[in-house]
């Protein structure tokens, strides 16, 4: 069938592009670097080249047949394959003088082919560190942005695009447009593809997975897991299909028995709860690393199922494990053959993959996002209560509890001088923590820089931006929202901070202030997800709280919600009067070049 085909280079988002093709009705289908000319010529109505993590004149970066330039079918390269398509047609690539993570400024310059109907300026979404410098023959700028002259580049005559941004994620404000310039007006692909059509090849494919065996499935309460038992109870039946929620002691306040109530309200009989908690506890003891957090989280949870699957005299031959995986969760895990590991998802670790590759592993949504998961929910009929839901990892309130050994941490970051790289006027202070981050397609562990006495969104939108971009060893700014009159200490804990039941109450506590509070001011349905962090660092309780909602739809990327201060102001003052709390931080960073959650 004709369709669209995309290179994937390891891009986070290769399969966020086939998406969005996906969402304007046409085919496409993902190839690897490798693929030749010869295969796809014959059905490819256009070729996408993703980005990907590595630069273009590496001795091992990926490259590709370049034989697919002469087939005639027009081609668009994004940000590494925008790089790829300049180096092999006899352009040039370099180190940029300036990295652009995130929001960019689109100047547009000819409008007869993909930036038809686009506006100038345009916001784009950026993540690069090089640049092409020179442009192969043939090709002219399109579109520039103040730090990428040749942010878009097309040679018309070959139908040879170039964008340096990324216009499959939504931040890019006419990313669709573009798509469908290419798609239907380069291409002339079909409409030949939608969501409620998918539905009974979903069904399908699970019953031929399935074999005739039955699913266990670990089951979080939680969007993902609750609408994949929903599709394995239709395609299986429900005596098939055995639910079990796991409490690992790392829950939010009261979650585990709302959870139970919205399961069983919404007709899952076969739900059976277990609290695993002490062997979750024991497990992490002393665990500071993120990444070794959430490997043992892993494989706890299926050593749990294995557990309870032998009490229960279930065989092993006879029974799949089902997990409500979803593709975020799979390409952040380096999940594709380029692709860098930004942080291992608990349902990605060594023991799944190796079921995995025996079989064993049924995960009906995996090539599914956040959003075409609510839809499929609402298409089977789930309510409101478990479709409109906050995302919620599932190590739960174990990667948003910093952990440190004790003793100072030196701080090895430096903010350059200059005025230009700092636009903004304010105090500031490098805060010595870590957390992920994701910059040009490849994993960061970095400080976050406090900033406090500015209140203007537009302005610490812009500043954040242009630290994050400048500096290296800073992939996050926060706002200090309770700075008082004297300079702020910020000290860590002097004791190991560690994975304990009381950090994890005054967590749960919190978490439940500052939720009920957004909730209270109707913002709920306006916030894609509300984290709370727990951080130990301060000046006499040696514990503060980054707030961090953001706004997205799949989770590839996202922008820090903007809350009014006077609502920000109760949420403070809420977790101040615990007395337990030495700053209230708020994350002022987009992804990216912040991941959503912090570990």
């Amino acid at each position: 069938m004709r369709h669209i085909a995309i290179l994937d280079f390891g891009s986070q988002y290769t399969h966020l592009i086939a998406r969005r093709i996906r969402e304007l009705g046409a085919l496409a289908n993902i190839y690897p670097t490798d693929v030749t000319a010869e295969t796809v010529k014959k059905d490819a109505a256009g070729i996408i080249l993703s980005g990907g993590p590595q630069s273009v004149y590496d001795k091992e970066s990926p490259q590709i047949d370049a034989a697919i330039f002469n087939l005639g079918v027009p081609v668009l390269g994004l940000c590494y394959g925008h790089q790829l398509i300049a180096r092999t047609l006899g352009g040039s690539v370099a180190p940029g003088t300036v990295r652009e993570y995130g929001r960019a400024q689109l100047a547009v310059r000819n409008t007869e082919s993909l930036l038809a109907e686009v506006n100038s300026p345009t916001t784009v979404w950026m993540s690069h560190g090089d640049t092409v410098t020179n442009l192969p023959e043939g090709f002219i700028t399109i579109g520039s942005t103040a730090d990428c002259e040749h942010a878009a580049v097309a040679n018309n005559k070959r139908n040879i695009f170039g964008f340096q941004f990324h216009p499959e994620v939504r931040h890019t404000e006419a990313g669709m447009r573009m798509l469908n310039n290419f798609v239907f007006n380069a291409c002339k692909a079909e409409k030949n593809w939608n969501i409620e059509g998918m539905m009974d090849d979903i069904i399908q494919e699970i019953q031929t997975q399935a074999k005739g065996r039955s699913v266990f499935l670990l089951v979080s309460g939680g969007v993902d897991s609750s609408v994949c038992f929903a599709l394995l109870e239709k395609a299986l039946g429900a005596e098939q299909v055995y639910g079990l929620y796991v409490d690992t002691g790392f829950m939010r306040k009261n979650e585990s028995a709302e959870i139970k109530r919205n399961l069983e309200s919404a007709g899952f009989g076969n739900l059976h709860v277990l609290d695993a908690s002490d062997t979750f506890y024991q497990r992490l003891a002393g665990i500071t690393d993120p990444e070794e957090k959430r490997k043992i989280i892993g494989q706890t949870f299926l050593d749990v199922k294995d557990n309870a699957a032998k009490s229960l005299g279930l065989d092993s031959e006879a029974w799949m494990l089902g997990q409500g995986t979803i593709y975020p969760d799979t390409i952040e895990t380096g999940g594709t053959r380029h692709a860098d590991t930004i942080k291992t998802h608990h349902n990605r670790v060594d023991a799944i993959q190796k079921l995995i590759a025996q079989g064993r592993v049924i995960e009906p949504l995996k090539e599914f996002y956040k959003d075409e998961v609510r839809h499929i929910g609402s298409l089977l009929g789930l309510p409101d209560a478990i479709i409109k839901r906050h995302p919620f990892p599932g190590p739960g309130l174990a990667i948003r509890i910093l952990c440190s050994e004790s003793g100072e941490q030196q701080i090895d970051a430096e903010l350059p001088p200059t005025s230009s790289q700092q636009p903004l006027a304010t105090p500031h202070h490098i805060l010595p923590i870590r957390s992920v981050g994701v910059q040009g397609d490849n994993r960061t562990y970095a400080h976050p820089l406090a900033v406090w006495g500015e209140t203007d969104w537009e302005k610490l939108d812009k500043f954040s931006i242009a630290v994050t971009n400048s500096t290296k060893e800073i992939n996050r700014v926060v706002l200090l929202l309770n700075a008082r009159n004297m300079e702020p200490i910020f000290k860590r804990s002097p004791k190991a901070a560690l994975l304990t039941q009381e950090r994890t109450a005054l967590l749960q506590e919190i978490d439940h202030i500052a939720l009920s509070k957004a909730t209270d001011a109707g913002l709920y349905d306006d916030i894609w997800q509300f984290a709370v962090v727990l951080a130990p660092i301060g000046y006499r309780y040696f514990e503060s709280v980054i707030l961090r909602p953001v706004v997205s739809q799949e989770a590839m990327t996202a922008h820090f919600a903007r809350i009014d201060h006077t609502i920000l102001k109760k949420i403070t003052d809420a977790i101040l009067a615990t007395d337990s709390i030495d700053y209230v931080f708020y994350d002022i960073t987009n992804k990216p070049p912040g991941t959503i959650e912090w570990e």
